[in-house]
């Protein structure tokens, strides 16, 4: 049985660490390397929403005690990274000569399994709460 981690800081989620990963792979290999034409679109929504996930996963911790202002930073890196998947998948399917697919697969996956991870740690959360 594998022994759990205990949490002290929002930098001990997994889904924080992987979501800060993914912002730096996003800002260093993704953003950059799209068209100038994309400058005010795609790679500025790219920008705001890869840094805004672990941000509000960080602002959403530090309110964890507040039932409402934790789901609510909750549900706003859920709609992030829900964005996150629809834009990368953008890059991925309009740019294929300026992007790697294969990158891009791997962050929609990472995308789409922090979704996930955050639904579930909000509802865990909930329950501990209430116990």
């Amino acid at each position: 049985m594998e022994e759990k981690k205990r949490i002290t800081s929002f930098r001990d989620l997994e889904v924080y660490q992987n979501t800060y990963r993914a912002m730096l792979i996003v800002m260093k290999e993704i953003a950059p390397k799209l068209p100038d034409s994309e400058k005010y679109d795609l790679r500025d929504q790219l920008s705001r929403a890869c840094k805004a996930i672990p941000r509000l996963i960080a602002e959403g911790y530090a309110k964890r005690h507040q039932k409402a202002g934790f789901q609510k930073y909750i549900d706003d890196a859920m709609g992030e990274s829900n964005e996150m998947v629809v834009s990368i998948s953008e890059c991925r399917d309009i740019y294929p000569t300026y992007v790697s697919i294969e990158r891009c697969d791997e962050l929609v996956d990472l995308y789409d399994k922090s979704g996930r991870q955050l639904y579930k740690l909000g509802n865990s959360w909930t329950k501990f709460k209430n116990r």
